[in-house]
């Protein structure tokens, strides 16, 4: 597989990565065996990158990945891990803390569960509103110079905030949602990590499956979907969407492939500093999303795509209206 450097002062990785959150929650019911099956598959296709967050089902994605990688070099793999979400006994968000002395707290328990004495990459969910980014910076730089962590990435902030953490500490890379139907980044986030080597790992591609191709409006209706809370995925907004998929669909047709190998193709294709996250969770799923590194769009089919998904044409916002007041990337810009 290709390898893309992860910003200026970052390692090299495959070209996809694999996100890991909907091996263990938020998407209906879950397999650990295909999960942990599907983890190898996607290391011995050459993904190096598996991305988690140590809140995903309180803890059980980490232990998850921490199994799947027991027999593998441990040299061989990066493990991207979000922090600072913090949450009830009952699963319910109970705010965030990227304070300091909760930062070392944080990172201890993930270094238990994953069964490693460092992580790649390390970053906070969410600003903390209550912490000046410089703190929560400062704090994981700690860590980096004990060793603990590798490098040091951000996660669904603005331009503003960007700046001001990487001027504590070199940032590798900003995770956050980058689609044919979320394209917020293009306003002036992408331009702004252009201009600091700051690369983007990019989730979402597939819309948490809403362009898979796949989704119907009968999905999601087994066991417990967090999809079907979202605007996005509900009444007149999903119509719109799936008939956006429809245009997407006869892209494909004709570019010879699925509508998620193009659309997850579509992001890669943004620049040589964005590497995007794939959700799957099935072999079979992740074998589609591997086909995405076959796909060569011409200027035609960027054309095409470009008409059929102008910026904000997606029905209704990413995240419902609590989560999305927690997203600094969606702040306007200041600078």
């Amino acid at each position: 597989m290709e390898l893309r450097k992860l910003g200026s002062t970052g390692p090299s990785i495959s070209a996809l990565g694999l996100g890991c959150m909907g091996m263990s929650e938020v998407y209906g019911p879950v397999d650990r065996g295909e999960s942990i099956a599907t983890i190898h598959a996607a290391l011995d296709a050459g993904i190096t990158l598996l991305d988690t967050g140590d809140f995903y089902a309180m803890g059980h994605n980490e232990m998850l990945i921490s199994e799947a990688l027991k027999e593998r070099p441990r040299d061989k793999v990066q493990i991207s891990v979000k922090f600072g979400a913090l949450r009830g006994p009952g699963g319910e968000f109970a705010g965030i803390d990227c304070r300091p002395a909760a930062i070392k707290n944080f990172l201890a328990y993930s270094l238990q569960r994953l069964g490693t004495d460092y992580i790649d990459i390390y970053r906070p969910a969410r600003l903390d509103p209550n912490v000046p980014i410089e703190e929560t910076i400062g704090g994981i730089a700690e860590m980096v110079k004990a060793g603990y962590i590798r490098h040091i990435g951000l996660s669904e902030v603005g331009s503003e905030t960007i700046r001001r953490a990487h001027a504590v500490h070199p940032i590798v890379d900003l995770q956050i949602e980058y689609s044919l139907i979320a394209r917020g980044i293009e306003r002036d986030i992408l331009k702004t990590c252009r201009e600091l080597g700051i690369g983007i790992t990019a989730y979402g591609v597939l819309s948490r499956g809403l362009i898979s191709g796949h989704w119907t409006k009968d999905s999601g209706k087994v066991g417990r979907d967090y999809r079907l809370m979202t605007p996005r995925f509900q009444g007149a907004n999903l119509d719109a969407n799936l008939a956006l998929v429809e245009s997407l669909r006869a892209i494909a047709n004709q570019i010879g492939a699925t509508p998620a190998q193009v659309a997850i193709a579509w992001v890669a294709a943004q620049g040589k500093e964005i590497v995007p996250l794939v959700g799957a969770r099935t072999r079979n799923r992740l074998t589609e999303a591997l086909g995405a590194t076959k796909v060569t769009l011409t200027e035609a089919h960027l054309a095409a795509l470009a008409k059929a998904f102008p910026p904000d044409v997606a029905s209704g916002t990413r995240y419902a209206a609590e989560q999305m007041a927690h997203l600094d990337s969606e702040k306007p810009a200041t600078m």
